[in-house]
């Protein structure tokens, strides 16, 4: 766990600070759902080739988890926020000759670099989460930036699907890719403008150190892979980050190919988003008060599987809304498999929370299937895939979180 050396008594500036760069983290992530739609039609891609953005920014996190935690050890944890924003700046600003040269591969190049500088981020930010306040309330201001970040990715919708996906008869081509030029300007200042507030803050330093870490874990275990909560938990995670980048990202994609016009699938996300968001609300006034957190868990993905169901065998907008509806339903996932999948595991505590960050590849992999069967089968079944996903979350939630051996 993590512990400052003295923490100040008045959270709120530092907090203010954490629930920006939430918010950062919502917006630069939940764009990816118009660039994919974007990209698709000013190149001219198959549905495989538009998923692409998903799989270099969500790639990032696989490759970077183990290495962000040496760097932070070298810069410190607010230092690494700054280093963090800088390098998000630096791909968002590769989008300007990207958008010159008319080249794909280079959006991909920023987008990859983006996500480098997230993953750097999310790994120096989440602790202050737990920090910045009594223990026992960290699950409160985690689920409330929680919403910052969601409220985020609803703004990237309205502006970004405004700016990009407008115009009932407008065609999308190479030349629309000026439009990305301003925006991505505008958030290249940002993000260097909060690494230098942050770079210049009161944060409070804070050092790595174990905390509440059950002996048995230290004495009776010898390899990370002895742990079965924590290797399903990753997958679980990897599951979760799948599904909700097939049924907010690619949302967009799926009601053009049935029918919609960019003017009306450009909102699709935010429906997913906003589902979510009620998620979360609800998380925080009824959990653990009326249901627990693994029950949340469970009866979430009940929803979610049968409203797979809806999807696959309604049409037009009720399945749309299906999909959409999916995202109240995976709501309960991030916050409860984490301390399931850390559970008791003592001095591997670490190690295990590099390889949870890891699962986030789920968002890079599963995405590409996805696309690789909306071209291959259709649309709408493709997202059958989100069948055997669902299920084993479902497992996870009902008997795999307590395994203590193979």
């Amino acid at each position: 766990m993590v512990q400052t050396v003295s923490k100040p008594q008045n959270y709120t500036g530092p907090l203010l600070i954490i629930g920006a760069l939430f918010f950062v983290f919502g917006f630069v992530t939940w764009v990816n759902s118009v660039l994919i739609t974007f990209f698709k039609q000013a190149f001219n891609l198959s549905s495989f080739q538009s998923t692409l953005v998903a799989f270099a920014f969500f790639i990032s996190y696989t490759i970077m988890a183990i290495p962000s935690s040496a760097v932070l050890k070298r810069t410190g944890f607010k230092n690494g926020m700054s280093l963090g924003l800088v390098t998000m700046a630096i791909g968002t600003l590769i989008f300007v000759p990207a958008a010159k040269a008319v080249s794909y591969p280079l959006f991909l190049v920023g987008l990859f670099i983006i996500g480098i500088g997230l993953t750097v981020l999310q790994t120096a930010s989440n602790p202050y989460a737990t920090i910045l306040g009594p223990r026992e309330s960290a699950a409160q201001r985690i689920s409330f930036l929680g919403i910052a970040n969601k409220l985020a990715g609803i703004c990237s919708q309205l502006i970004f699907g405004g700016l990009l996906l407008s115009g009932a008869n407008e065609v999308i081509n190479a030349a629309s890719l000026e439009k990305v030029v301003t925006p991505y300007l505008i958030m290249t200042g940002i993000l260097i403008v909060l690494a230098g507030l942050i770079r210049y803050s009161n944060l409070p330093e804070v050092s790595e150190e174990q905390d509440d870490l059950p002996a048995d874990a230290m004495t009776t275990h010898t390899s990370i892979w002895q742990f079965p909560n924590l290797v399903l938990g990753v997958f679980a995670l990897f599951c979760y980050v799948g599904a909700e980048v097939i049924t907010g990202d690619l949302i967009i994609s799926y009601g053009t190919a049935i029918g919609f016009s960019n003017d009306e699938a450009k909102h699709f996300t935010t429906y997913t988003l906003t589902g979510l968001l009620v998620g979360y609300l609800l998380g925080i006034v009824a959990i653990p008060r009326w249901i627990s957190q693994q029950n949340a868990l469970r009866y979430g993905m009940i929803l979610a599987l049968i409203l797979t169901v809806g999807a696959l065998v309604t049409s037009g907008l009720a399945s749309i809304l299906c999909i959409a509806l999916m995202g109240f339903a995976i709501s309960p996932v991030w916050p409860a498999v984490w301390p399931l999948a850390l559970n008791r595991l003592g001095s591997f505590t670490k190690l295990g929370s590099a390889l949870l960050i890891m699962g986030i590849s789920g968002g890079a992999l599963l995405p590409l299937l996805h696309g690789y069967l909306t071209d291959a089968v259709s649309p709408k079944m493709a997202y059958a895939l989100l069948l055997p996903l669902f299920s084993f979350i479902l497992y996870y939630a009902i008997t795999g979180h307590k395994k203590t051996k193979w």
